[in-house]
C-alpha cells in the first residue's frame, strides 16, 4: 500500500437509518445501520477514487469497532492511526429521514454524547510519521465538543504545520453533538483560523459569518486558499485561487443524501492533488475541479448509506461524460 496522501481526522460510526422516510424517532418501525462518521466517508471515498488516505480516530474494542475497522481495511484505508477504547463504545447515531430523502440527525442510542469511544482520541498517540508523507489532513468539528479529542485536533495542526500538510475543515455542524451548542460557532471561527480550504453548508456559512457568499467568507478571512459552501441540489458556491463563481448541482434521483458532503470533499481534494494547488488560478480548471466534487456527490445519493454508495473514479468520469 503507498502511503497515505490524505489523513482524515474525526469521527468513524454506524448511522442508524431510518427505513421509513418522513417519521419521527417514535413512529420509524424498522431501522438498518450503516458505516459512516463524516472523515472516514472522505477517507473511504479518496481510496475508491484513486488517492491514497488514512483514518485517524478512536472507537470501542466491542464489535462495531471491530466491524468498522474491518471494513476500513477492506477497503484500503490505512489504519495506523486508528485507537481502540477499552471501555467506552463506538458510536450509534440515529438518522431519520424526511420525505424528500434528506436526513435529521436524532440523538443516540442509549447512551450521553460525550461517552463515545471517538470523544477519547488520545493526542499523545497520533502518528506523526503519517504527516510525515502527507498531502492534505482533512478534519471536522464535531471533535471540539470534547476536551480530550479537541486535544488531538490541535495536535493534528501542530504536526500538519510542522510537516507542510494542508488542511481541510469541514464544518459539519451537528448540535447533537455539543453538551452546550452555544460555545461551538467561536470554537469553530478559532479552529478556522488554522486552515487552508473551508467547505460549509450553507446555513453554517449564516451561522459563522452571516453571509454565504463565499468570495465575502474568503476576504473576511484573509488566510483560506479556498472556500466552498454547498446548498444540496441547489449546488455549491465558492472562491479559489481569486476564482468566484457557482456550480449547478447535477439533476439526479435522490435515494438518501447521507455521505454526499463528503464525498464532495473527498472529490475535491482528489482532484486538487492531481492538478496542483498552484493551478488554481486557472478558472477553468477549477471549475472542473468543481464538477468532479459535485459528480462524486451526486453519485453518492443515488444509494442508502455513506460508505456503500461511495463511486469510483471510473463512475465520475462516465457521469461527467453524460451530463
Amino acid at each position: 500500500m503507498s502511503n497515505p496522501r490524505v489523513l482524515c481526522l474525526g469521527e468513524i460510526l454506524y448511522d442508524v437509518l431510518a427505513d421509513q422516510l418522513g417519521r419521527s424517532v417514535s413512529e420509524v418501525e424498522s431501522w438498518t445501520s450503516y458505516p459512516g462518521g463524516a472523515p472516514a466517508n472522505v477517507a473511504c471515498a479518496l481510496v475508491k477514487l484513486g488517492t491514497p488516505s488514512a483514518f485517524i480516530g478512536a472507537v470501542g474494542e466491542d464489535e462495531p469497532g471491530n466491524n468498522l475497522v474491518k471494513l476500513l481495511e477492506e477497503i484500503g484505508v490505512d489504519t495506523n492511526g486508528v485507537q481502540r477504547h477499552p471501555q467506552a463504545p463506538t458510536r450509534q447515531v440515529l438518522v431519520t429521514r424526511k420525505q424528500n430523502g434528506d436526513r435529521v440527525f436524532s440523538g443516540f442510542k442509549d447512551y450521553d454524547s460525550a461517552e463515545f469511544a471517538d470523544t477519547r482520541l488520545k493526542a499523545a498517540q497520533l502518528p506523526e510519521k503519517l504527516f510525515t508523507e502527507a498531502d492534505f489532513l482533512v478534519i471536522g468539528t464535531l471533535e471540539l465538543a470534547y476536551p480530550e479529542t479537541s486535544e488531538a485536533v490541535h495536535q493534528a495542526l501542530q504536526l500538519a504545520s510542522q510537516h507542510n500538510v494542508k488542511i481541510l475543515l469541514d464544518v459539519n455542524w451537528r448540535d447533537v453533538f455539543w453538551k452546550n451548542p452555544d460555545a461551538a460557532p467561536d470554537k469553530i471561527r478559532e479552529l478556522i483560523k488554522k486552515v487552508d480550504f473551508l467547505k460549509l453548508a450553507k446555513e453554517e456559512a449564516e451561522l459563522l459569518f452571516n453571509t454565504y457568499d463565499a468570495g465575502a467568507i474568503t476576504y473576511r478571512l484573509n488566510s483560506v486558499e479556498g472556500v466552498l459552501v454547498t446548498d444540496g441540489d441547489k449546488g455549491c458556491a465558492y472562491c479559489l485561487g481569486e476564482n468566484e463563481d457557482k456550480f449547478s448541482a447535477f439533476s439526479v434521483h435522490v435515494v438518501d443524501t447521507t455521505g454526499a458532503g463528503d464525498s464532495f470533499v473527498a472529490g475535491f481534494v482528489h482532484q486538487l492533488l492531481q492538478t496542483g494547488i498552484q493551478n488554481l488560478k486557472d478558472a477553468e480548471l477549477v471549475k472542473k475541479i468543481i464538477a468532479y466534487a459535485s459528480a462524486a456527490g451526486a453519485l453518492t445519493t443515488l444509494k442508502p448509506g455513506a460508505i456503500a454508495s461511495q463511486p469510483t473514479a471510473e463512475e465520475v468520469e462516465n457521469f461527467l461524460k453524460e451530463n
